[in-house]
């Protein structure tokens, strides 16, 4: 799963699955490769907002996990513990979290290299401090990232534990996508919304199953997927496509789709498909038997797309 890290941290690896295409970043207080995060500028850690890709990519507890490690090395963008947090374990989703080099945990340390930072033992964290805890494990990469060098010198920083010019791009390209730029203001999903799209996620190539309710049944077909990823949210739909859309409420044929949004083809009085908009023009869908639970665009030649709906305005408890 990883690369050693120059004798610091070990196992970093690319297990990126980049959802959708973000922003380019305004990273605060980097010395970056402009090719690789865009125009750098001077906007402080406190100022970076997270981009729609970060607000759907990332599990709620782990943004706010990075959002207050950062701190522990003033000036350094929490977007930089984020992408590292993608590139080792996908935010913790990694199947076992250890590397073929004993690396272990969502930071990927191998335990000496943690011993050097692990300490003091931030509120949250396990005591005594262990690699497999986000909190001691997220907090220890911000003291190691901040003692080589960062947040000055991000790029050297990463470069210093890992001399792979591929993997320093990798995490600030990733780091970019976690930002939006200064004026342009992203409509945020709600937690619910972001909730249903992590679960359609983790489903991701579950057998097309007509009828199907979930992996406990074989598989799901397109509104078992969609009432599933919902009802851990706390939202209740009707079972089938045609009363999930009539549940509304709907959106204006011009008002941007958010991640969360149902996404419907058909005609109103005959649905026939429906899925999940998971940001940028894509879904999450059961799209037909033989298929897989798959990612594609909302839109494609020939479609009968009909219109969305957002259950977000219904709130909870549906």
């Amino acid at each position: 799963m990883g690369k050693i890290l120059g004798g610091l941290l070990i196992g970093l690896a690319a297990l990126f699955l980049i959802a959708a295409a973000g922003a380019t970043a305004v990273l605060g207080g980097l010395s970056s490769n402009p090719s690789a995060v865009g125009a750098a500028g001077a906007a402080g850690a406190g100022t970076v907002t997270a981009s729609r890709e970060a607000l759907t990519d990332i599990p709620p507890r782990m943004l706010a996990l990075y959002q207050q490690a950062a701190p522990e090395c003033p000036g350094l963008s929490w977007t930089v513990l984020a992408a590292i947090g993608k590139v080792e374990t996908d935010h913790a989703r990694h199947p076992t979290m250890i590397s073929s080099a004993g690396a272990v945990g969502p930071i990927q340390f191998l335990p000496a290299t943690f011993a050097a930072y692990d300490r003091p033992v931030p509120p949250g964290g396990s005591d005594p401090p262990t690699p497999w805890d986000p909190v001691n494990a997220v907090h220890a990469a911000a003291r190691l990232l901040c003692e080589h060098g960062a947040p000055e010198d991000v790029e050297g920083a990463l470069w210093h534990y890992n001399h792979d010019d591929a993997y320093v791009h990798r995490v600030l390209e990733q780091a970019s996508r976690y930002t939006t730029p200064p004026g342009l203001t992203v409509a945020a999903p709600t937690p619910q919304a972001a909730e249903a799209v992590r679960y359609a996620r983790q489903h991701l190539g579950q057998p097309y199953l007509w009828g199907g309710d979930g992996p406990a049944e074989g598989g799901f077909d397109c509104s078992g997927l969609t009432r599933a990823a919902y009802e851990t949210a706390g939202i209740h739909l009707p079972r089938v496509a045609q009363d999930q859309y009539h549940a509304g409420p709907r959106l204006g044929p011009d008002e941007p789709l958010l991640p969360g949004d149902l996404v419907f083809y058909g005609t109103p009085g005959n649905i026939h498909h429906v899925g999940l908009h998971t940001g940028n023009g894509t879904m999450i869908h059961a799209p037909h038997p033989g298929a897989r639970v798959r990612e594609d665009p909302v839109r494609y030649p020939g479609d009968d797309y009909l219109g969305a709906t957002r259950l977000s305005l219904l709130g909870e408890d549906t």
